[in-house]
């Protein structure tokens, strides 16, 4: 059974009003997955992405069959004009009119399409609460997220952490003090999701800040580090997160499962060869497993084949997978795994310096007598 403390509201939460879902900092769109494998209806209500790439994305998983010409009746540069200050092409500054200028008609269009397509309001530092649009919250549910950016908190950033006016990409969380501050009538839900390093010594006092301006507008926070690896998935993922809601109710997080599944159940069976691992790669792993071995240390490298023969008019060979660790741009082996790091896109790019994981598979078949 869940204690409820003192602190806590007097009743739990409950809905039964139709959802309209607006996600700040969006990316692809995770939190609108979410509620999809969920099978929760709601309404892709607005969101706020900055990342071309991003917003590509995100009307490809989330509005690909919307096709509509939005941009129709305008001219290439009124297009441009609305775009300014509202993308971003490397994730860190906005586009600049010149860079802007350079975009095809096409491609223009096309981003200013996918925007209107997902109801994106753009960077979320130009954007003000009427763009958010939250009326009516006696009829629907507003659920509002903000996984704000984490370069400035996490171990792989530069530690600048997310204080109020450090200008940092952590910092844009204010931004969002700004909107709700704005706002006529406020999202009922708030959903917050971050590295655990949002409540580490160097942000907690930023943290309490930002509990403390929530609990004013009338909100209860609810928030706790929590593992993907302990709610059925393997990966070793933690992450902050913080429910809070407006009003006078209680959350309960939920409670933690057996892992019943392992890496290599999710792995694809055929994978192309580009993604393969080299011989010189291999060889290097094995040469590591033997000087582990001979410090005495208990690492040990070796994939099997499961010891099993294969007929010859069997149709695939036997085939076995180990699930690795792999950093410093692929060249330092960690450690063998069951459950996967963080997932890190890539682009096709290679390993990072981060551990990162790779699938070593083994394949033989038997000759025939």
């Amino acid at each position: 059974m869940n204690q409820i403390s003192f602190f806590d509201g007097t009743q739990p939460f409950r809905n039964n009003k139709p959802i309209r879902l607006i996600e700040l900092f969006a990316g692809y769109g995770s939190q609108a997955l979410a509620l999809k494998y969920l099978g929760v209806p709601f309404e892709h209500y607005r969101i706020s992405e900055w990342a071309t790439k991003s917003i590509q994305a995100y009307k490809d998983i989330h509005a690909a069959d919307d096709h509509a010409d939005y941009s129709h009746g305008l001219t290439s540069d009124e297009i441009k004009a609305w775009l300014l200050d509202k993308i971003s092409i490397d994730y860190n500054k906005p586009a600049s009119e010149a860079q802007i200028n350079r975009f095809g008609k096409r491609k223009a269009r096309t981003l200013y399409n996918a925007m209107q397509a997902t109801h994106n309001i753009g960077s979320i530092t130009q954007a003000v609460a009427s763009d958010l649009a939250i009326e009516r919250t006696d009829e629907f549910l507003y659920i509002m997220t903000y996984s704000f950016p984490c370069q400035d908190l996490s171990p792989a950033g530069n530690g600048a952490g997310m204080s109020k006016g450090s200008g940092t990409r952590s910092g844009l969380l204010w931004e969002v003090e700004r909107l709700l501050s704005e706002c006529r009538e406020l999202p009922q839900v708030l959903l917050m999701e971050n590295v655990p390093q949002v409540i580490g010594s160097k942000a907690i006092a930023d943290f309490v800040k930002w509990r403390g301006f929530l609990e004013q507008l009338g909100y209860k926070n609810y928030h706790r580090i929590m593992n993907a690896k302990d709610y059925g998935i393997p990966q070793n993922r933690n992450r902050c997160f913080m429910v809070s809601i407006l009003g006078d109710y209680y959350y309960t997080f939920p409670t933690t499962r057996k892992l019943k599944y392992l890496l290599k159940d999710f792995l694809d069976r055929h994978v192309d060869e580009k993604y393969y691992l080299s011989d010189a790669t291999i060889e290097m792993f094995e040469k590591h497993t033997a000087e582990q071995q001979a410090k005495g240390n208990g690492f040990k490298f070796e994939p099997t084949t499961g010891g099993g023969m294969l007929k010859q008019s069997a149709p695939e060979p036997v085939e076995e997978r180990t699930t690795i660790l792999l950093s410093s741009n692929g060249t330092k082996l960690e450690r063998t795994t069951t459950v996967a790091a963080t997932i890190c896109a890539r682009d096709r790019k290679g390993f990072g310096n981060q551990a990162m994981n790779a699938v070593v598979e083994t394949r033989g078949g038997a000759a025939s007598e």
